[in-house]
């Protein structure tokens, strides 16, 4: 994960909207794959982001509570 200090907040709200989609259309795609491999891949990507979102939000969270 970059240093998040450097992300103006539009920029951050913009990657927090961009993973959230993200994790909708995974989301999606999962529900119309069958097989292990695939639901194996779709947990790693949706593990991934679910991450990555959590920690932009804290990030996020953290900026408005100043």
């Amino acid at each position: 994960m970059a240093d998040l200090s450097s992300l103006s907040s539009a920029e951050l709200a913009h990657r927090i909207a961009i993973l959230r989609d993200n994790i909708r259309q995974i989301t999606a795609q999962a529900t119309s794959q069958s097989g292990a491999a695939d639901e194996e891949r779709n947990a790693e990507r949706l593990f991934r982001h679910n991450d990555e979102l959590e920690v932009l939000l804290k990030e996020q969270e953290r900026r408005l509570s100043k």
